[in-house]
């Protein structure tokens, strides 16, 4: 009986199309140990990452079916970008600073241009105008702007203090980022006291995307796919420099269209599918939530624990950048404020995620 409902395990794993791509994971690990060159590599790195990343989500999301509304949303709220943490960590210690940074901006764009734009195009086709509660978009506004807000002051106030590393500068972005954790806590005590809040979605909300697995599964899955994660971390970080050089791109748009995408495809794709089912107000909410964790924590956790590795990031954006930052939180906010959503709006935030995504791939190498 044992060994049956382990092939039906492996059966299921099977089923899923993504999940093939976990062959690419060990095809990487021998590419780098046979010397296939940096490019395989670097292309199934990054092909391997994408299974596992959706892996940790899903263990995540089964653990919080478990544990009731409330702590299903804390362990969504601070595990669910946690493959794409994995990775940023690993460029921090190698001092891919720059990369760190165009990834934090590229999460925040591919959660509310491409995710947000391909769920109302999805759902629009499929059902036309779609609803949802509009003063709760109104309230994912008001913290997408302080968000973006938060991130924009230490770089524009930065040239008046002092050169980028200087201690001023510093202490400026520590100050901020230690503000914006202490702003993410309270929203997770405010939804945690049984409000709804962007920043923790509940597991009861996703129940039905999430994997039926117990704890045993969920930890045990949740334990190996976090170990692949931070291997391929490694190998794709160890060749990064190398590829970007010899492809001439910009260092910029690998952060910014590449390492999202590879960390959070799996939960792009719930978000989409759920707009299918006309379920668009879960929909916005994923899209967002994932950007104010992003904003709100794994970027002031990085400037925290950048210092114990040595490599001090600041939050000082480029002026290209803060552009696409404060473009996208504006147009996306003025997109969701009227509680209803259409196929065209998704066309129109795809559009302009694609011009942001052809500006960064135009840019020169040099930044």
């Amino acid at each position: 009986m044992g060994e049956k409902t382990v092939a039906e395990k492996i059966g299921v794993l099977l089923k899923d199309p993504m999940k093939w791509l976990l062959g690419a994971a060990l095809l990487a690990i021998m590419a780098k140990v046979q010397g296939w060159g940096d490019y395989w590599v670097f292309g199934l790195s990054a092909l391997g990452l994408i299974p596992l990343a959706g892996l940790i989500g899903e263990a995540t999301e089964a653990l919080a079916g478990h544990t009731g509304p409330r702590i299903g949303g804390l362990l969504n709220a601070t595990l669910g970008n946690a493959a794409e943490l994995i990775i940023t960590l690993v460029a921090i210690r190698a001092g891919l600073l720059e990369l760190v940074k165009a990834s934090i901006t590229g999460s925040i764009l591919g959660n509310l241009l491409f995710v947000m734009g391909l769920a109302m195009l999805v759902g629009g086709l499929r059902h036309g105008v779609q609803i949802f509660d509009r003063r709760q978009a109104s309230n994912y506004a008001v913290l997408l702007l302080i968000s973006v807000v938060a991130l924009l002051v230490p770089s524009l106030f930065s040239h008046s203090i002092g050169p980028e590393n200087s201690p001023g500068v510093e202490a400026l972005s520590l100050g901020v980022a230690g503000i914006m954790i202490i702003l993410y806590a309270t929203g997770l005590i405010y939804s945690l006291r049984g409000a709804r809040n962007p920043v923790a979605i509940s597991g009861a909300q996703l129940e039905t995307v999430a994997p039926h697995w117990g704890v045993p599964t969920a930890v045990g899955v949740l334990a190996i796919a976090t170990f692949g994660v931070v291997m391929l971390s490694e190998l794709l970080v160890g060749v990064v420099e190398h590829v970007v050089a010899s492809l001439g791109v910009s260092e910029f748009f690998l952060g910014i269209i590449l390492i999202p995408v590879i960390g959070n495809v799996a939960e792009h794709l719930v978000a989409v599918n759920v707009a299918a089912q006309n379920r668009m107000e879960l929909s916005l909410e994923i899209a967002v939530s994932s950007s104010l964790q992003i904003a709100l924590f794994v970027a002031p956790l990085l400037v925290f624990v950048s210092l114990l590795m040595g490599n001090p990031l600041t939050l000082i954006f480029n002026p290209f950048e803060l552009i696409a930052l404060t473009a996208t939180i504006f147009i996306a906010a003025l997109v969701a404020m009227d509680g209803e959503s259409n196929w065209l709006e998704g066309a129109a935030l795809l559009a302009v995620y694609l011009i942001l995504g052809l500006a960064f791939f135009l840019l020169p190498t040099s930044g």
